[in-house]
């Protein structure tokens, strides 16, 4: 598959390996991967990851259903959704069951037997079943690869059901409301008692979609494009911000897929597909919209990634900068870094690196060599394996970085060892280097090996089967934003708190494209970072008039917390939703000239800072948490934002003084 790869991660990503480690937290893949998957990385936050750790039973949302998994069947929920002014969600509830009438063997588990950016197969030998479950797919299409009985059950009771066409369509109706589509590629026989349909033995192709709602037009729709199935799908990043679907698919006919709002926002029209508006699907993720076409393209704007800040800073404010400067500069070397945290590490690496690019845009250059000093310091350790009770380890059961730490505690280091949070962690040591780089190249040079295997841990756009690192660790390529929670059993599926540290993350490697002097990098880097703000934009920010969630969420919520595959939350892992400014703040830290085009969209900004400010009376030690309110106040009133800043009294650990300023006065 043609990529823009890295232009040379693939023989830094061989050629460095951090120190070995055997992993004593990790699940065992072998208990649901096929063997032959089992000598490459493997994905750990993917859109399937339930169904492979540790016991795979709990439901994943492939878009526009919910599937659970067992060793002998396949469940689905269309699923109905639920809301209060606190959460919205997705309820599984198994509305119809997939299995063969009789266990064919006792000794085999479900097995996934390949998978692909869109996709994934999931062979269930037990019933002779072979899953194609690839999102954004209307139907649930799977192969019969044996003569075989086959047995539908529901919780629900059956209404009807009705043949079509020679035996190859069927319309079930249940008493929930839901209406179901069958369909064959030769005819089956089927009969049904009050919640099961049984078929004489059967083999070949067999769909089944749920019928959206009660428009008759909908039913020709399924009707028409019932023929053609996808079995997998890619995504190419050929070119700069732009993403290229294709679907593999089988029989004849078009391609029917569903677009998310994302997509339908990017959707290029220079592709050759046809959008179906009133053909929809409910999700939590907002109306999923019919796309006849086998391939898609998709557009975004393109976004400069630059060290300093757009527009510049008034020369009139560089004495209050240069003043804080000096001081946060001086208390940088006069405290050692006592952490060994990897997330709380970095946040203070990051840190130090914006002083020296502050320093850089009001031209004071006296205190840059005090800063490289600080964060050769700093990092070095990390990279040559010196730090003192922890370090990067690189473990081969799944394949990437793990932590000295995480290697044998699974809840050190945020989950480090299990894969959570990788993007969040690596982004702040990416951006150290990218800035060290920058100010002593030499020294860039001396750990480019090590620069490029901490990026390419979870920013591999090479080969599908890199033989270190598996595919985009963390970054959605069909929801077009990241996940940050590993290999972690959730009800909810994957999950993501801080938007602006996955934006961190991919900002930072694009700098480190651009201290490298590797356009590729900076080109895949621009490219991820577009997309995760475009998401971010469209699924976190909380605006009313988009009309993307239901009201009673929409009018109390102007940010979400945590975003998961299946829910969104207005709480965080680590506060109640109660504490908005702990909800704005995690959504736009660390704060850098990115931060700008994340929250360009001045009227949301100014009510988001106006829904937090509430909740800032009458508290203390949340001064780094004002920080961040007062910063995006900044955005729409220097004046009033520049006062409060004055008077902070403390700063959050990956923030300054310093950088407050620098953010004001470049307004």
């Amino acid at each position: 598959m043609s990529q823009f790869p890295f232009s040379s991660s693939q023989t830094m990503s061989s050629s460095f390996l951090f120190p070995q480690t055997q992993s004593t937290v990790l699940p065992d893949p072998s208990t649901y991967f096929s063997p032959n998957l089992l000598s490459s990385p493997l994905p750990t936050n993917s859109f399937f990851q339930n169904f492979v750790i540790p016991n795979g039973t709990v439901p994943e949302y492939f878009h526009p259903y919910h599937i659970q998994s067992s060793n002998s069947s396949l469940s689905a929920s269309y699923p109905f959704l639920f809301f209060t002014a606190a959460v919205l969600y997705q309820v599984f509830v198994p509305d119809l069951t997939i299995s063969a009438s009789q266990t064919y063997s006792n000794a085999q588990n479900r097995v996934i037997s390949s998978y692909s950016d869109l996709g994934v197969t999931l062979d269930i030998p037990t019933s002779n079943l072979r899953f194609f479950l690839v999102r954004g797919s209307p139907f649930i299409t799977a192969s019969v690869t044996k003569p075989t009985s086959l047995s539908i059950t529901t919780v629900h009771t059956i209404l009807s059901l009705s043949s079509y066409d020679d035996n190859t369509k069927f319309i079930l109706q249940l008493n929930n409301t839901q209406t179901w589509l069958i369909y064959t590629s030769s005819p089956i026989y089927l009969n049904h008692a009050a919640s099961q349909v049984s078929s004489k033995p059967f083999s070949g192709i067999i769909r089944i979609a749920a019928l959206p709602d009660s428009n008759p037009n909908n039913v020709a729709t399924l009707d028409k494009f019932s023929s053609c199935y996808p079995v997998s799908g890619d995504a190419a990043l050929k070119k700069p911000f732009r993403v290229e679907y294709k679907w593999q698919r089988k029989r004849s006919g078009d391609l029917l897929m569903l677009a998310h709002p994302l997509h339908a926002k990017l959707l290029s029209h220079d592709c050759n597909v046809t959008v179906l508006h009133d053909f929809k699907y409910r999700s939590v993720d907002g109306d999923l919209v019919g796309v006849v076409g086998d391939s898609w393209v998709l557009e975004t704007d393109p976004i400069p990634v630059t060290w300093h800040s757009k527009k510049g800073i008034d020369k009139e404010s560089f004495g209050e900068i240069i003043s804080a400067l000096n001081k946060d500069v001086k208390e940088l070397n006069s405290s050692a870094i006592t952490t060994q945290s990897s997330y709380f590490y970095g946040k203070l690496v990051g840190r130090a690196a914006r002083l020296a690019l502050i320093a850089e845009e009001v031209s004071y250059p006296k205190v840059i060599p005090k800063i490289r000093n600080f964060l050769k310091e700093t990092i070095e350790p990390w990279l040559d394996g010196t730090f003192k009770g922890n370090a990067f380890l690189y473990e081969r059961k799944w394949r990437g970085l793990v932590t000295k730490q995480g290697s044998t505690d699974s809840t050190a280091d945020f989950g480090f060892g299990v894969y959570n949070d990788h993007h969040f962690h690596l982004g702040y040591f990416i951006y150290g280097i990218a800035v060290l780089a920058k100010i002593d190249p030499a020294w860039g040079k001396q750990y480019k090996p090590q620069a490029y295997s901490l990026v390419t841990d979870f920013m591999n756009l090479g080969q599908r089967y890199n033989t270190d690192y598996p595919r985009l660790r963390c970054f959605d390529l069909y929801k077009l934003h990241s996940w940050a929670s590993g290999l972690t059993e959730f009800e909810d599926g994957r999950n993501q708190e801080s938007t602006s540290e996955a934006v961190n993350a991919y900002y930072a490697a694009a700098l480190m494209g651009l201290a490298y002097g590797d356009s590729r990098l900076v080109d895949s880097g621009s490219t991820l970072l577009a997309l995760e703000i475009r998401a971010t934009q469209t699924w976190w920010h909380v605006k009313v008039e988009d009309n993307l969630y239901e009201e009673e969420f929409a009018k109390d919520n102007r940010i979400v917390g945590i975003l998961w595959a299946n829910k969104r939350d207005s709480k965080l892992w680590w506060a109640p939703a109660e504490c908005r400014e702990c909800r704005l703040s995690i959504q736009v830290l660390p704060l850098l000239p990115v931060t700008e085009t994340l929250f360009f969209d001045t009227v949301y900004a100014k009510e988001l800072v106006e829904w937090t400010l509430p909740s800032l009376k009458n508290k203390t030690n949340v001064e780094g948490w004002k920080g961040f309110t007062y910063a995006l106040q900044g955005i729409y009133d220097k004046t009033t934002a520049l006062k409060k800043i004055r008077m902070l009294t403390g700063f959050d650990d990956g923030n300054s003084f310093s950088n407050l300023l620098w953010w004001i006065h470049s307004r």
